[in-house]
C-alpha cells in the first residue's frame, strides 16, 4: 500500500465503477503504519454509514498490535485497521438500522473493510456498522471528543459488574486512563480506593483518591485488587497485599505468560478472575452514568492530532508517558 496524505484534502470517501472506499489508518506490519485508502462495504440495511469526527487510540492493545508483540487473537493479522474508541455522526441509515442520519454516535470499531482483517476497524474516515452497535451520544458531552473513552470506561465497568459478592475494587495497580477510570467509577458507587502508580508523571489527576507508589503503602489485607498494569510479573507482588481469600481481577492485557508462586496463594486462598471484553450492557450502563453526571470523562484526553499525522501520532501515543489519551481528529478528511 501507498501513503496517500494527499489522499486528506480530496475527500474521505468515494464511489468508482461501483466501489466505495475511505482513508483509513492501516497498520501493514508491526511498526509499519501509513494512511491510506482502502474498500469499504457497501450498507446493507441494518447498517448506518458514518461520518468519522474523531478516534481514540489505545495505549494498551493497540500497542501491542503495533510493536508486535500481540499474542495470537481471533482475527489477528496484518494488514488490519486498528481503533475502537470512534465518534462521528450518522450519514445515512438503512431502514432497518433504528438509527436516523445526523445523530452523534460512539462507534466500538467495524468490520467494513472487505481488503483488511476483520479486528477493532475503527481508525478511519468513515464506517459501516450495524446500527445496533453504535451508541448516541448526549449533546451535552463537552468537547464530544472524550466520548472516545465510553469502551475503556465500559471496560472498567465489567471489572465491577463481574463481582458476585459487591466488594468494590480496594485497590487498583496503574493509573493510566482505564486506572482512573475505574477509580471514579468505584467512587462513584461509594468505595475509597487506592492508586498504585511507579511513574510519579503519571501520579497526578487524582480525584477523591489516593496515589501511592507501591513500596509507599504498607498494607497487605486488601479483598479486592485490580491490575490494570499489563504487567505479567505482577502476580506475585498482588498476593503478597491480599487479605485471606481476596481476589486479584486481571483487567489488563498481557503479551507474556502469567506466573505465581503457589505456596503464598495457597495459604491465602487467594482467587484469580480475568475481567475480559467489556459487553453491550455495560457500555449502556457507562453512557447512561455519563448522561446522568455520575461518570465524568474530563482531564483525560491529553493529546490530539489531525488524521494526516497519524504515524507520528501512534509513535507519540506509544512512547510519550506524559500521553493519556491520544485522539486523531479526522474532521479535515471531509
Amino acid at each position: 500500500m501507498t501513503l496517500a496524505t494527499e489522499a486528506t484534502v480530496a475527500g474521505s470517501s468515494r464511489e468508482a465503477a461501483g466501489r466505495m472506499d475511505t482513508l483509513a489508518v492501516v497498520l501493514e506490519a508491526p511498526e509499519r503504519l501509513v494512511l491510506d485508502r482502502v474498500e469499504l462495504a457497501p450498507p446493507k440495511a441494518e447498517d448506518v454509514l458514518v461520518a468519522v469526527e474523531w478516534s481514540g487510540i489505545s495505549a494498551g492493545t493497540e500497542r501491542l498490535l503495533w510493536s508486535g508483540r500481540m499474542p495470537p487473537f481471533p482475527g489477528m493479522g496484518y494488514p488490519l485497521v486498528p481503533g475502537y474508541e470512534t465518534v462521528g455522526t450518522i450519514l445515512t441509515a438503512g431502514p432497518a438500522a433504528g438509527r436516523r442520519p445526523g445523530e452523534r454516535v460512539f462507534v466500538p470499531g467495524a468490520r467494513c473493510f472487505p481488503e483488511l482483517k476483520a479486528l477493532f476497524g475503527g481508525a478511519a474516515a468513515r464506517l459501516v456498522v450495524p446500527g445496533s452497535r453504535v451508541v448516541p451520544i448526549d449533546g451535552a458531552l463537552d468537547p464530544p471528543e472524550t466520548a472516545v473513552l465510553l469502551a475503556l470506561a465500559a471496560t472498567a465497568r465489567h471489572v465491577l459488574a463481574g463481582a458476585a459478592d459487591g466488594v468494590l475494587p480496594e485497590l487498583i495497580v496503574g493509573h493510566g486512563v482505564l486506572g482512573r477510570l475505574l477509580a471514579r467509577l468505584v467512587l462513584a458507587e461509594g468505595g475509597a480506593p487506592v492508586v498504585w502508580e511507579r511513574d510519579p508523571r503519571r501520579a497526578d489527576g487524582a480525584r477523591g483518591y489516593a496515589v501511592l507508589d507501591p513500596e509507599a503503602d504498607p498494607r497487605r489485607d486488601y479483598r479486592r485488587i485490580v491490575d490494570v498494569s499489563g504487567d505479567p510479573s505482577i502476580l506475585d507482588r498482588l498476593v503478597a497485599r491480599l487479605a485471606p481469600g481476596g481476589e486479584i481481577v486481571l483487567a489488563g492485557f498481557y503479551a507474556a505468560p502469567l506466573a505465581f508462586a503457589f505456596a503464598p496463594a495457597f495459604l491465602k486462598e487467594a482467587r484469580i478472575r480475568i475481567a475480559a471484553e467489556w459487553r453491550p450492557d455495560d457500555l449502556e450502563a457507562v453512557a447512561a452514568l455519563v448522561r446522568a453526571g455520575r461518570l465524568a470523562l474530563d482531564g483525560l484526553v491529553t493529546h490530539r492530532r489531525p488524521a494526516a499525522a497519524a504515524e507520528a501520532a501512534y509513535r507519540e501515543a506509544f512512547g510519550d508517558p506524559a500521553c493519556l489519551k491520544m485522539v486523531l481528529d479526522w474532521r479535515g478528511c471531509a
